[in-house]
């Protein structure tokens, strides 16, 4: 491969390399106010051109309940935990939690029971 079109593979590849973002783990608490949703989630974030911006809470059939914007890059701080307190339908035994990158969009569902 010639060196220009190295460096153009290595710099493309880079952009790319932190892949989507996992959700590592969900802690849900009950409160007056709904369902406080502690999600971690693990991402190479390379600062503010790929970096996890938000995850969302979701029923089964992918209506949005609740959704996180994440404001900056967390390029030092891995794996990270937020929170989100979210009024979830009666009846609800199960939501997904979806997290997002810049780059990739939504990463894999995460699958929730409900306390």
């Amino acid at each position: 491969m010639r060196p220009l079109a190295t460096i153009l593979f290595l710099a493309l590849a880079s952009s790319v390399w932190a892949g989507p973002p996992v959700v590592e783990s969900v802690t849900v608490t009950a409160t007056d106010h709904g369902f406080r949703f502690d999600v971690t989630i693990r991402h190479g974030d390379e600062g503010w051109d790929h970096y996890a911006d938000g995850w969302g809470v979701y029923d089964l059939d992918g209506t949005e309940l609740g959704y996180r914007t994440l404001h900056h890059p967390h390029v030092t701080e891995q794996p990270f935990t937020r929170s989100l307190t979210v009024k979830i339908p009666e009846n609800t035994a199960r939501v997904i939690i979806r997290p997002r990158d810049s780059v990739h969009g939504f990463g894999q569902d995460f699958e929730v029971k409900l306390p």
